[in-house]
């Protein structure tokens, strides 16, 4: 998959804004169970939210949200407060929930 661009961003933001976290990252940062339920979540979900409840430092957050990234072959699309949002795309073409604009 492709890098998001600005405007796709901007529409899986406002899909993302009404919906609640459903990762929560507490004092043990990242672990092997953080990254797989990451990777669950996005497996039948494709957007999903992540909040941060022990990490009040933003360079922290950032750095866990880096590693998230790269680790379930995700896209960070925003980090807002003790939020960030991650998308990614579906692998089968028939489960996939969410239709990026192309223009």
């Amino acid at each position: 998959m492709e890098k998001l661009k600005g405007y796709q961003k901007k529409y899986l933001k406002g899909l993302a804004h009404s919906m609640k976290p459903l990762v929560f990252v507490g004092q043990k940062g990242i672990s092997p169970a953080l990254t797989e339920a990451v990777d669950e979540s996005l497996k039948k979900h494709e957007l999903i939210k992540v909040k941060f409840i022990d990490f009040k430092e933003k360079s922290q957050k950032e750095e866990i949200a880096g590693v998230i990234e790269k680790e379930t072959a995700s896209e960070l699309v925003k980090m807002i407060g003790h939020i960030a949002i991650f998308y990614r795309q579906q692998k089968n073409p028939k489960k996939r929930k969410i239709d990026i604009p192309k223009e």
